[in-house]
């Protein structure tokens, strides 16, 4: 996904109220952003940090401008990190049609925000004449605690437990059915549950691997001119 027009070079000031973020632009004036990212983003607002908005070019937009990525110092060096939980399902759908996750190839079709379970919508719905249907839940990643390997969540999240079920229903219901974790980083080589963070969504994780769910873990690559699906990496399950 290329980012059209081109992203804007700022600086953190500060993230609060969840959805606001200040930041500095290169003449010195500061404005407010909106940061569409619901978690604690743990590790990603220190103040003073290099970051990059988009332009809505959007005058009557309340909020003109979004917050992208931000660049923090990681375990090997600086490294970029997507901040927007909006895009991992544009990213999902776009690796999913290039032929990047293997295991979800071979399919026809391709739907967005269907509703399914108890008043949801899943993410991606996939199917084909002749096979399951392949309900498809993403979720986005940006924690990491320890070298090379990327967590979620970073914060209690009751919402991705109910998704966890609800896919897992979809399985009993003779369907297939994926937890498909996007990571807009990629400084990690493998990828694990926070249990510590959030004990509640591991054991719905757990149970929905035992019902049949699948999971899958595929990393992005980050820049400031675009953030493209990348590769599967595997998943650590000593939760």
């Amino acid at each position: 996904m290329i980012f059209n027009p081109p992203l804007i070079q700022c600086t953190l000031v500060q993230r609060y109220k969840r959805f606001l973020a200040d930041v500095e632009l290169q003449d010195g004036t500061i404005i407010t952003v909106h940061c569409p990212n619901p978690g604690s983003m743990a590790g990603l607002t220190t103040p003073g940090i290099r970051a990059w908005i988009s332009d809505s070019q959007n005058p009557k937009r309340k909020l003109r401008h979004t917050l992208e990525l931000v660049e923090i110092e990681g375990f090997d060096g600086p490294v970029m990190v997507g901040t927007n939980t909006n895009l991992p399902n544009k990213l999902a759908e776009e690796a999913i049609s290039s032929g990047k996750i293997e295991p979800l190839n071979g399919y026809s079709d391709r739907h967005r925000e269907v509703k399914y379970g108890k008043n949801s919508r899943i993410d991606i719905l996939l199917e084909k004449q002749g096979r399951r249907k392949c309900y498809v839940e993403v979720k986005n990643v940006h924690f990491v605690r320890q070298p090379e390997l990327h967590e979620f969540p970073d914060c209690v999240t009751a919402r991705g437990a109910k998704h966890l079920e609800e896919l897992g229903d979809m399985v009993e219901q003779g369907h297939r059915a994926v937890m498909l974790y996007v990571i807009q980083r990629m400084d990690g080589s493998k990828f694990k549950l926070a249990s510590d963070i959030d004990t509640a969504y591991a054991k719905a994780y757990t149970r929905a691997m035992e019902r049949g769910v699948e999971a899958i873990a595929m990393r992005c690559r980050i820049s400031q001119e675009a953030i493209e699906p990348c590769d599967l990496i595997p998943i650590v399950n000593d939760i």
